[in-house]
């Protein structure tokens, strides 16, 4: 049996910087979690096929949003899957069209807001000090994957949110009924 993190070789190595950089945070409010924990989905619907197709991996943000692969078909590279965010307010939104996408939009080092209709990125405030290791993180992401941050991490948001945003929806409604 291994003992890697997760299935996804991506991931295993976000863990292993991760771990470098302890307690301090590299993106705004993103932290690794046990990998396939509960993501929230159990709130949503009881149904083993709805729980079973979200794979958590993240805290999204400090108020504790997570985010998730959603297995929206049978891919076996999970790193392809499309990456959603359960609000701790509610709400489940598509947010990368996958974990590159998303580790490019941790490169903005914003704030991720979800809510019931958008899961959007929030661009700090003049003020607002960068993650203590973001810089380092920007490195890693250049030298393990040679890419970079996008100007607007919600441009990649509204990709992803077009190509499988009504899909998603859809699907939750099979299972979810707003009483």
């Amino acid at each position: 049996m291994s003992d890697a993190y997760s299935p996804v070789p991506e991931l295993n190595r976000l863990k292993e910087f991760d771990e470098r950089c302890g307690s301090e945070y590299y993106a705004n409010g993103f932290e690794l979690v046990e990998f396939g924990k509960p993501s929230g989905a159990e709130t949503y619907s009881e149904e083993q096929e709805f729980v079973d197709s979200f794979l958590c991996f993240a805290r999204a943000n400090r108020s504790g949003s997570d985010y998730a692969f959603w297995r929206v078909d049978d891919r076996e590279d999970l790193a392809t899957l499309p990456v959603v965010v359960f609000g701790d307010e509610g709400g489940i939104c598509v947010v990368a069209s996958n974990l590159r996408d998303l580790f490019r939009q941790l490169g903005c080092d914003w704030w991720q807001w979800p809510s019931w209709e958008t899961a959007q990125f929030m661009e700090p405030d003049l003020d607002d000090k960068p993650s203590p290791r973001h810089g380092d993180y920007l490195e890693w992401l250049n030298e393990n994957f040679g890419l970079t941050p996008p100007d607007n991490p919600n441009e990649l948001r509204d990709v992803a949110e077009a190509e499988f945003g009504a899909l998603l929806e859809s699907w939750v409604d099979r299972f979810y009924q707003d009483e």
